[in-house]
């Protein structure tokens, strides 16, 4: 018996996912149903016990989402798409891939998520990103729907040409299903410029039209100024925040440890800093670097995006900092705020209790689903501060919905306007939430107020949208 939140929660384990007892019957039924569709999807089981964890009280308070099957329905992909890349290598091979899009609620806009490519992505993490996405753009107050999508394609060590092949190939069958009034993917892990870039070049020869189908574009085909450090600094502006609102405190001062050195990392370092904290460590997927005197970002942002190198060699170039392999470590540092911009379940339980042994007072998630339930449990058993991925890393998703409006009125608005309406987008996130959390009787819970408060806007249009037969 673990506690959650504060439910009772019975785990255990089937089928490589995780069954759990609720107090709801209601909620019950849908999730066991979702287990047994769904074996094995421990990620999409993972993130869909989180929220429906949260929604007992809304359940209680309006049982006609019952009766509408709200639930039942939001849980369920409208539509998931699997499909064969095949490419050509540099060596003259054929290479074969899976691509995947995830098109899980248009309710209040159409489809909106990101397209990772990674050795990881299988249905059951393009599930788990979508269901996420659902809430998270939701919370933004755009109007945009929740999908995913991405392949398990690794762009790490291929040359351009392999890209370029890869993700025509991928547009090839993608742009049959996307448009910028259905489905309007971006970037993600492994989705960069140079992803997008092709990606956008072959849907227009395709389809003979230029139009805002991809967020995340270069300047000079679409793209909106200050995508690249959106979700960095929205991670830092909901922190801020939090904090402010909390607890009457702010990042100056305060020692930060972020994971990752990709986008995220490297613009919440920046952000953090310039509102007044050191961050001292970030990382990689093979080890991660400390430095007391703080991070040196001048010289990160050459390695990671000019030379594309490892995080290590960060100590070759910075005296006094040091590296060690193994990227989970990184959470042993002590500091006063954790900001995992990384990838999902970085942090356990174990990794928690060191944070909070440490003297951490406020964890925000930059990546999607860093923390284990059994973390952010301990988290907010702790009193610890703590942002849900969905509310906290949403900045990257509402400049994409930024830049969607520019790409419709033919526009192009400055870094200071973007900026501004991120900073505006991610303050009202966060009040949001936090007021949810209070209506509900969980003052400060913010996994709780995030879910709610997402789902309420969403739960409403399902309703006034009718049931299709």
């Amino acid at each position: 018996m673990i506690e959650i939140m504060c439910y009772t929660i019975n785990v255990i384990y089937n089928n490589g996912g995780i069954k759990m007892a609720f107090k709801n019957e209601y909620l019950q039924k849908v999730y066991d149903k979702v287990c047994d569709r769904n074996p094995g999807e421990k990620e999409f089981l993972q993130a869909v016990m989180e929220v429906l964890e949260s929604f007992e009280p809304v359940v209680e308070k309006d049982p006609s989402l019952i009766k509408t099957g709200i639930i039942d329905r939001i849980v369920e992909p409208e539509r998931f798409i699997q499909f064969r890349v095949s490419w050509v290598d540099d060596a003259g091979n054929v290479q074969v891939n899976r691509g995947f899009r995830c098109q899980f609620n248009s309710a209040i806009g159409p489809y909106k998520g990101g397209l990772r490519l990674h050795p990881s992505v299988c249905a059951s993490v393009i599930k788990f990103l979508g269901f996420e996405q659902i809430f998270k753009n939701s919370l933004t107050g755009l109007p945009m729907g929740g999908g995913k999508g991405g392949s398990d394609f690794n762009p790490k060590g291929k040359s351009d040409r392999e890209v370029m092949a890869f993700c025509q190939s991928f547009m090839t069958e993608l742009s049959k299903h996307i448009g910028a009034d259905t489905d309007v993917p971006a970037g993600d892990i492994g989705t960069g410029a140079r992803e997008i870039g092709y990606m956008f070049g072959q849907y227009k020869r395709l389809r003979n039209e230029f139009t805002g189908v991809l967020t995340g574009k270069g300047l000079s085909y679409g793209g909106s100024l200050a995508r690249t450090e959106a979700t960095g600094y929205g991670v830092c502006y909901f922190t801020e925040e939090m904090l402010s609102c909390m607890k009457n405190d702010s990042f100056k001062g305060k020692t930060v440890v972020i994971s990752g050195s990709g986008n995220v990392a490297i613009y919440a370092t920046q952000k953090a800093t310039e509102l007044g904290a050191k961050v001292v460590a970030l990382s990689d997927s093979n080890g991660y670097i400390y430095d007391a005197n703080g991070i040196n970002l001048d010289v990160v942002k050459q390695l990671k995006e000019v030379e594309r190198a490892r995080i290590k060699e960060y100590v070759n170039r910075v005296p006094g900092s040091t590296y060690t392999e193994g990227c989970r470590g990184i959470w042993s540092i002590k500091c006063d705020i954790a900001l995992p911009c990384a990838t999902q379940n970085e942090i356990n339980g174990d990794e928690a209790e060191m944070l909070i042994k440490n003297g951490v007072i406020a964890v925000s998630e930059g990546a999607n689903m860093p923390s284990t339930p059994e973390a952010v449990e301990k988290f907010l058993a702790n009193g610890i501060m703590f942002g849900p991925a969905k509310a906290a890393n949403a900045g990257g998703v509402a400049t994409s919905g930024l830049e969607m409006s520019q790409n419709s009125e033919r526009l192009s608005w400055t870094f200071e306007e973007v900026d501004a309406k991120l900073k505006n987008i991610m303050i009202n996130i966060f009040h949001n939430a936090y007021n949810a959390s209070k209506e509900y009787n969980h003052e400060g819970n913010l996994v709780m107020g995030a879910n709610i408060a997402g789902f309420l806007k969403v739960a409403d249009a399902m309703k006034w949208q009718g049931i299709a037969y």
